[in-house]
């Protein structure tokens, strides 16, 4: 295996578990360091079985902890019952950004014949933003319609919200619902609609 495959693995490892932990931390509000840190290991044992099987396995969940707080996704707070890890903003926006990166449609039987379009209008000092969005469009699997819209065929609504939420876009993402656009015989090739 080349040296790109394995920095690659790696990587995503490295993101695995942090999103098993940010979502662990989540899911139950606040939660007691005492009590997570030794079943971390099994919930990423059913994620990564191959890594955790490996010795490392603890040294790299104790690192990962100690990364997102020093990332600042994560907090400790001292209380008379213990050490609680709670995530932060920053933690909460990471989480979605995993969340978004796999989020995956539970596409209908039947395309209910409407297009939904996102268009937006990022200005250039956030270009940085803008590139992230396109990525994201494209990962989930939107077709580039022309200049900052995109286009896909079943419903996306609650999406566009995460994107909202998570590139800070309110008013720059418009989502419209079109019953027809012209000559759309290409676009319905590309997501293998009926013609």
């Amino acid at each position: 295996m080349g040296q790109l495959e394995k920095a690659s693995r790696k990587r995503s490892k490295k993101a695995n578990i942090q999103k098993a932990i940010l979502s662990t931390v989540f899911a139950l509000g606040g939660l007691s360091v005492a009590l997570v840190a030794p079943k971390m290991t099994k919930v990423l044992a059913q994620i990564e079985p191959q890594f955790m099987k490996n010795k490392f396995g603890k040294y790299s969940v104790n690192r990962s902890w100690n990364r997102l707080k020093n990332e600042g996704l994560i907090i400790f707070e001292q209380t008379e019952n213990g050490t609680f890890a709670r995530l932060t903003p920053k933690g909460e926006a990471k989480l979605r950004q995993f969340e978004l990166k796999d989020y995956q449609f539970e596409r209908p039987r039947r395309w209910d014949g409407k297009w939904r379009m996102l268009i937006f209008d990022v200005k250039e000092k956030r270009k940085n933003t803008r590139e992230k969005i396109r990525s994201t469009l494209k990962q989930i699997g939107f077709h580039y319609l022309q200049d900052s819209v995109w286009i896909f065929p079943y419903d996306c609504e609650d999406l566009v919200m995460l994107l909202k939420a998570d590139f800070k876009i309110g008013k720059d993402l418009l989502y419209v619902i079109a019953d027809s656009i012209e000559n759309d015989r290409r676009i319905r090739e590309v997501f293998n609609l009926p013609c």
